[in-house]
């Protein structure tokens, strides 16, 4: 399966506060290597492999890009396979944060989770306002980072978050303290 490419600001059903302009999905073989690296690394811990903890993991995956607690379990629910609990699903994303399968970034004020997979080299921006999302498509910076050479560690892949505030947001704030300028101008002229 190629990689596809989806170009929208809002994806619907998946990212509700978390605004993305490019959509990366998963590869199935890159699927099928983090599931069995999760499989390793429950059995190298004397953990089950569950069917819940699969199902889990597998709804994270088919997330193009980052997600909530909720719209994991809203997923879960919609597919219908297995229902898990709150409790359940709270202790398996501990589980695979402890396993280093998901990463997990506070946005917008809430946290959102994302599947690490290191196959992919991935650049992007982060509005710290509004959350927004934004694939950063700088092939000099991707082989800048590929070609760093660190001592005493093979680097299988990257993800790079740039933060700032996007130029929606930026206006918006320029808006704000031109109408505070006007307030403060008008109200010493009234003295």
């Amino acid at each position: 399966m190629k990689i596809q490419r989806f170009f929208f600001c809002i994806v619907p059903a998946y990212s509700y506060l978390c605004k993305v302009k490019c959509v990366r999905a998963m590869k199935e073989s890159e699927k099928s290597a983090l599931e069995k690296r999760l499989i390793g690394d429950l059995e190298e811990r004397g953990l089950r492999k569950t069917p819940e903890r699969l199902a889990i993991f597998q709804s994270a995956c088919d997330f193009p890009n980052m997600f909530t607690f909720d719209e994991l379990m809203d997923a879960m629910h919609a597919k219908g396979d297995i229902i898990v609990s709150r409790a359940t699903l709270y202790n398996t994303l501990k589980l695979f944060l402890d396993l280093r399968l998901i990463n997990t970034f506070r946005l917008s004020g809430k946290m959102r989770y994302e599947v690490v997979s290191p196959a992919s080299n991935h650049v992007r921006q982060i509005c710290m306002k509004c959350g927004k999302l934004t694939d950063v498509r700088n092939m000099q910076l991707v082989h800048m980072v590929q070609e760093l050479h660190l001592k005493r560690f093979r680097q299988d892949g990257f993800l790079m978050n740039i933060y700032g505030i996007c130029s929606t947001c930026q206006a918006r704030i320029t808006r704000e303290e031109n109408k505070n300028k006007i307030k403060l101008q008008n109200g010493k002229g009234k003295s």
